[in-house]
């Protein structure tokens, strides 16, 4: 009977350790909330405030230039950009990707938006990591994370896959120029 409490009492620390987790790592915001103002200063020097964009599909990307999995993806928000940043949409004027450099060093963030090619304007880097304004705003707690904005201004998707993305701006296209 001891052997038994003790595969138990395992079973519940670890469904706890990994309850706990999700929880903690969970994006602070769900679809249909609207979406946080903020201003920040772009990588060009711009000032800059999120509702500047309301009208557009907007995508928030929370990635690091030290971040493996958030390298990996940058071919895919490139591909993303390059895709539906000149199209027409029923309701929006366009698609606009935000990235938001989760950051220790602003050489290696901007070294890394050369390197993988994200030629969108709107860069803005926050170097104390996760403890900045946006990133607690939004309570991001690990990257990549990724929120899909709607010409409203409301959340329409929290980590959505890249075919999600491209589904649900598809859906929304006039005619899709490629």
């Amino acid at each position: 009977m001891k052997g038994y409490y003790f595969y138990i009492g395992i079973i519940l620390v670890v469904a706890l350790y990994y309850g706990g987790r999700h929880i903690y790592f969970t994006p602070k915001y769900v679809n249909g909330e609207g979406a946080p103002e903020f201003t920040a200063q772009l990588i060009n020097g711009d000032q800059f405030s999120l509702s500047d964009l309301k009208g557009n599909y907007v995508l928030i990307d929370f990635w690091g230039s030290w971040c493996g999995p958030c390298r990996r993806q940058n071919p895919k928000v490139v591909e993303m950009y390059n895709k539906f940043s000149n199209q027409s949409f029923k309701d929006a004027d366009g698609f606009v990707i935000v990235g938001v450099g989760i950051e220790f060093s602003e050489r290696s963030w901007k070294g890394a938006i050369q390197q993988d090619g994200l030629v969108w304007k709107h860069h803005i880097g926050q170097f104390d990591k996760f403890d900045s304004p946006i990133a607690k705003l939004y309570g991001v707690r690990e990257i990549p994370t990724k929120y899909l904005i709607n010409p409203k201004g409301d959340i329409i998707a929290v980590n959505p896959s890249f075919d999600q993305i491209e589904k649900l701006l598809t859906d929304r296209a006039l005619s899709m120029v490629n």
